[in-house]
C-alpha cells in the first residue's frame, strides 16, 4: 500500500488526510505540536460524519476503519520514506522554509513534494530543495474531501514528469487537476481574496452584514457558500496571512487588508476553528 505523507494536522491536513485515506492510501500525519496531533485524532470521526452527509462517495466509510489508515506522528522523518509529501501549514514564509529544508534532508530522490498553498510561491521553496524539479504547487479546494477540483501550480524548476505524476495522484484522490504557473496568490486566491477581503470592508463600513452578502453571492450569483462563509472556513488568521503576502509580492494597494478584518484575528476570532468569526459556530 502507498505510504503518503502530510505534514500540518490543521484543517487542511486532516481533510487531506481523510481524502487520501478514503481512497485507500496509508497516511503518516505529522504535526510537530502533540496537542494538535491529539485534536486531529478527535476531528477525523466528527469530519467524516459531516461528509457522509454531504457526498454519497463517503457513506460507506466506517469511522474506524479509516482512521487506522492514517498514522499521526510528531517526527517529520517518518515521512523519509513517502513517494509524496503534502505540506499544509501555516501561510507563513519561515515556518514552510524550515519545513522543507528538514524535508530536504531526509527524503529520497523519488519524493514528489506537494505545496498546498494559498499563495506562497512554488518557485520559491522549490529553490529550498536538491531537486527543485520535484516540487509542485497543489492548491486542495476546502472542504478538500468533497471538492473534485485541484489548483496545481507548475514552478520555474517543476518538471514535466512531476507533473504527470500529480496528475495521476490526483486523479487516485478522485480530483481533477487544473494546472496553472506560478504567480503569489494564483488563480484561485488572487480572485477569492479580493472578494473576502471587499466582503470585509462591506460589513466594516455598514453597507450590509454577513448574512446579506453572503446570501447575494449564493443566490444571485449561484455560488455554493459566500465569502464571509469561506472566510470563517479557512480561517481569518489565514486570509490575513494571505493578504499580506499578495500585498507585499505585488505592492498593489487593492491588497491592503481591511481593518475589521486584521482587529477580528488579533481578537481571536478566527471563524469556524474558534468558534467564532463573521458567524458563530
Amino acid at each position: 500500500m502507498t505510504l503518503i505523507g502530510i505534514v500540518g494536522a490543521g484543517v487542511m491536513g486532516v481533510d487531506v488526510a481523510i481524502n487520501c485515506a478514503a481512497c485507500g492510501y496509508q497516511v503518516v500525519l505529522m504535526d510537530k505540536s502533540a496537542e494538535v496531533i491529539a485534536k486531529a485524532q478527535l476531528e477525523i470521526p466528527k469530519r467524516l460524519r459531516n461528509y457522509k452527509m454531504l457526498s454519497p462517495a463517503y457513506r460507506e466509510l466506517d469511522a474506524s476503519q479509516l482512521s487506522s489508515l492514517i498514522n499521526f506522528t510528531t517526527d517529520i522523518s517518518s515521512l523519509s520514506d513517502c513517494p509524496w509529501v503534502i505540506e499544509n501549514v501555516t501561510e507563513d514564509w519561515d515556518t514552510k522554509a524550515s519545513v522543507y529544508k528538514q524535508l530536504d534532508q531526509i527524503c529520497s530522490d523519488r519524493t514528489y513534494y506537494a505545496v498546498n498553498t494559498s499563495c506562497i510561491s512554488i518557485t520559491k521553496v522549490a529553490a529550498l530543495m536538491q531537486y527543485p524539479e520535484k516540487v509542485i504547487g497543489m492548491h486542495f479546494m476546502n472542504p478538500a474531501p468533497i471538492k473534485r477540483c485541484v489548483e496545481a501550480i507548475r514552478g520555474f524548476h517543476t518538471s514535466e514528469d512531476t507533473i504527470d505524476a500529480a496528475k495521476e495522484f490526483l486523479k487516485s484522490l478522485k480530483k481533477r487537476m487544473v494546472l496553472v504557473n506560478d504567480m503569489p496568490g494564483f488563480v484561485a486566491n488572487r480572485l477569492s481574496h479580493l472578494f473576502m477581503n471587499e466582503a470585509a470592508f462591506l460589513v466594516q463600513d455598514n453597507v450590509a452584514d454577513a448574512v446579506a452578502i453572503d446570501s447575494i453571492f449564493k443566490e444571485g450569483y449561484g455560488h455554493a457558500m459566500g465569502p464571509l462563509e469561506t472566510a470563517d472556513l479557512i480561517g481569518l488568521d489565514t486570509v490575513v496571512n494571505s493578504l499580506k503576502i499578495l500585498y507585499e509580492s505585488f505592492q498593489d494597494p487593492k491588497f491592503r487588508c481591511c481593518p475589521s478584518l486584521q482587529k477580528m484575528v488579533d481578537a481571536g476570532l478566527l471563524g469556524r476553528k474558534s468558534g467564532q468569526g463573521f458567524y458563530s459556530y
